[in-house]
């Protein structure tokens, strides 16, 4: 029991840096969603466009796209993936603009072709702002209900960072910034992990939806699950996600 305990204060220590979840491989699951983020970006993403990506956390995701790095620019806010992206990217060509209050404030207006948006902050009427006339911005979003009744059981008092983050709120509040909906899709996927310690880290990196999460403080809640994974074999939650892929007209 004192090993196990320990094995979870070990994984509440771990670092992440960028948005590498690879610390977990193996040790969890998530179902697929019913559409693919990058396929929808890379439909719209044309080789000569300029695009900008926001939140782009280490710039995992938005690299694997490959797009020419003097056409890329990217937004961050928070400052250890804004000194890692220095490091790896900004050397490349790509242009990184800071962006702590994730307001787009130093963005130039009527820039980039394509504005992606995966996971991140959502300034509707900037995004706007910075696309050119004709522009494509394709997001996909955690909903306001992600991991809901995982982080409530260990806190009883949570409620969610971001409530109005859903499909209906953020497609209404787009048609009314002028944004034409191409497409608006959302899903309640399952995710499972298949230890304890695996919870403890995920709970530990993502403090929004798990405030204040202390190992020590809900020892016995984490033994419960441990009771409950030793019957199922895994403890399951679900992931709420959002797609919208939408067009700036060129009037």
């Amino acid at each position: 029991m004192i090993n196990l305990e320990n094995s979870w204060l070990k994984e509440a220590h771990q670092s992440m840096h960028g948005w590498d979840f690879d610390h977990l491989a193996g040790r969890w699951q998530t179902e697929t969603l019913p559409w693919d983020y990058k396929t929808l970006v890379r439909e719209r993403l044309r080789p000569d466009a300029q695009w900008l990506d926001i939140d782009t956390g280490g710039g995992e995701l938005m690299s694997q796209f490959e797009h020419r790095p003097d056409l890329t620019a990217v937004t961050e806010g928070w400052q250890p993936n804004i000194d890692l992206l220095r490091q790896t990217l900004v050397p490349t060509g790509v242009t990184l603009y800071p962006d702590s209050a994730e307001q787009l404030t130093a963005v130039p207006n009527a820039t980039f072709d394509m504005v992606t948006n995966s996971h991140g902050a959502m300034p509707i009427a900037r995004i706007g702002e910075v696309l050119k006339p004709g522009g494509w911005f394709v997001t996909q979003q955690v909903g306001a209900t992600n991991n809901y009744s995982l982080s409530r059981f260990f806190d009883e008092r949570y409620q969610s960072a971001y409530p109005d983050n859903h499909l209906l709120t953020v497609v209404t509040r787009m048609q009314a910034a002028g944004f034409e909906i191409l497409r608006a899709d959302q899903a309640f996927v399952k995710m499972s992990f298949r230890d304890i310690g695996a919870i403890v880290y995920y709970a530990t990196v993502i403090p929004w939806e798990f405030p204040n999460f202390d190992v020590t403080r809900i020892l016995p809640k984490l033994h419960q699950l441990q009771a409950l994974l030793a019957v199922n074999g895994q403890i399951t939650t679900f992931e709420d996600r959002f797609v919208i892929v939408a067009h700036k007209p060129n009037r």
